[in-house]
């Protein structure tokens, strides 16, 4: 059973089209139905039948409060690694077709973490991640969201997320939560 809430926007808005990664604007009298909310951001979907993805900031235009970053402590204060910290930021992106985090899924193939040469208290940070097809158009728009993320982090560096397809992503990287989240299990 599908659940989702159909709402008429406030006023225009930009929206991504999913899985396109187009950017298009949405005009105010426009009904559309909110069918996830998840990492800060909104998927929609359009009277049209396409999906898009509408960035937090917008929030105000389907009538919800704008969501608010995830917040965390230094890693002194709440007994936690940087590394840990970085890993918690990624599981708030969300593939906007998926309602399952990036790291569930078996996106995230490769974290490292160096501290600056020039700032010790600074830490590098270089992810590979890959989609789960190819072609999908919101890889930037994911890529953009983990850098941002991360770069939320108080002893967040320089953030590197780089694209990778090899190995090539089938469902056998998503964790056992999220198989038995999507009923695959």
């Amino acid at each position: 059973m599908s659940h989702f809430e159909t709402v008429t926007l406030n006023r225009d808005c930009e929206a991504t089209q999913i899985p396109a990664g187009v950017k298009e604007t949405l005009r105010k009298g426009t009904k559309v139905h909110v069918t996830q909310s998840l990492g800060g951001s909104f998927t929609i979907m359009t009277e049209q039948g396409y999906m898009v993805r509408m960035e937090g900031k917008d929030a105000d235009a389907i009538g919800k409060e704008k969501p608010q970053p995830v917040t965390t402590s230094t890693p002194s204060e709440k007994s936690m690694t940087f590394e840990t910290l970085v890993w918690e930021q990624l599981k708030t992106c969300y593939d906007p077709e998926i309602p399952v985090n990036i790291v569930d899924l078996g996106l995230i193939y490769e974290c490292k973490i160096a501290p600056r040469s020039d700032d010790p208290s600074k830490k590098d940070v270089q992810i590979k991640m890959t989609l789960t097809a190819p072609g999908c158009g919101m890889g930037e728009s994911l890529r953009a969201d983990a850098i941002q993320k991360i770069q939320d982090l108080k002893d967040a560096g320089d953030v590197h997320v780089e694209l990778v397809w090899e190995p090539p992503w089938d469902r056998n990287m998503m964790s056992e939560a999220a198989k038995l989240q999507l009923g695959m299990i």
